[in-house]
C-alpha cells in the first residue's frame, strides 16, 4: 500500500469517528467549542504519532505476551508530556478539556493504530498511518464543534456572529446536541453512500 493510501484512509475511507466510529467520549464531550476540538485533535496527533513511531521501532523487540500493557505504557507516557505542555501553555484550553486530556491514555483509536497497524509496519507508514487518522480525527471534531457552536451558542471560536436578536439553542451545547449532530452528519453520509451503491448497481 502506499504512502498516500496510508495518509488518506484515515481521513476519508476509514474515518475513526464518521466511519469506524471510535472515541465517542471525546468526540460527544469536547466538541461543544471548535477551540475544544482543535485542541483535543492536535493533542491525538501528537500522542497517535510519537506511540506509532515507537511501537513500530520496538515491535520486533516486545514480547507478544505483554505487548498491550508496553503500549499502554508508551501511550501515557506521551499523554502525560503531553497533558504537562498544555497545562503549562494554554491554561484555558486545559480546564475547558478537563478529564478528557488524561482519559487520550484509553483513547481506542491510539491503542487500535499500536495493535493493528503500528506493531506490523514500518515507521514511515506508521507515521503516515497516524497523521492520516489523527486529521481525520480532527476534522470530524471541527466539524461537529462547528454546527455545535454556531447553533448553539452564536458564536465561531470564541467570536459572536450574529446580532443580540439570536436567540441560541442551548440543547446543541448540551449532551444530547452532541448526539443529534453527530446523528444527522451520520445520517447524510450514509444517505450518500446508499446513492452510490444504488448508481453503481
Amino acid at each position: 500500500m502506499s504512502i498516500k493510501k496510508e495518509f488518506t484512509k484515515g481521513i476519508f475511507k476509514e474515518n475513526p469517528i464518521f466511519v469506524l466510529l471510535l472515541g465517542m467520549c471525546p468526540t460527544l464531550a469536547v466538541t461543544t467549542s471548535v477551540n475544544n476540538a482543535i485542541g483535543m485533535g492536535l493533542s491525538v496527533i501528537a500522542v497517535l504519532t510519537a506511540s506509532n513511531i515507537v511501537v513500530s521501532l520496538l515491535r520486533n523487540i516486545i514480547p507478544d505476551s505483554v505487548r498491550i500493557p508496553s503500549y499502554i505504557v508508551i501511550i501515557a507516557t506521551f499523554v502525560t508530556m503531553i497533558e504537562m505542555l498544555v497545562h503549562a501553555f494554554f491554561v484555558e484550553l486545559y480546564s475547558s478539556l478537563g478529564i478528557f486530556l488524561p482519559l487520550i491514555v484509553v483513547n481506542c483509536i491510539i491503542l487500535g493504530r499500536a495493535e493493528a497497524f503500528a506493531n506490523k509496519n514500518t515507521v514511515t507508514d506508521s507515521i503516515f498511518d497516524a497523521l492520516g487518522m489523527g486529521i481525520g480525527f480532527t476534522m470530524a471534531l471541527i466539524i461537529l464543534s462547528t454546527f455545535r457552536e454556531v447553533l448553539g451558542a452564536g458564536s465561531f471560536m470564541g467570536h459572536a456572529l450574529f446580532g443580540e436578536a439570536f436567540q441560541p439553542a442551548l440543547v446543541m451545547i448540551l449532551p444530547p446536541g452532541a448526539f443529534l449532530t453527530l446523528g444527522c452528519i451520520l445520517g447524510v453520509i450514509q444517505f450518500h453512500k446508499n446513492k452510490k451503491a444504488k448508481e453503481a448497481k
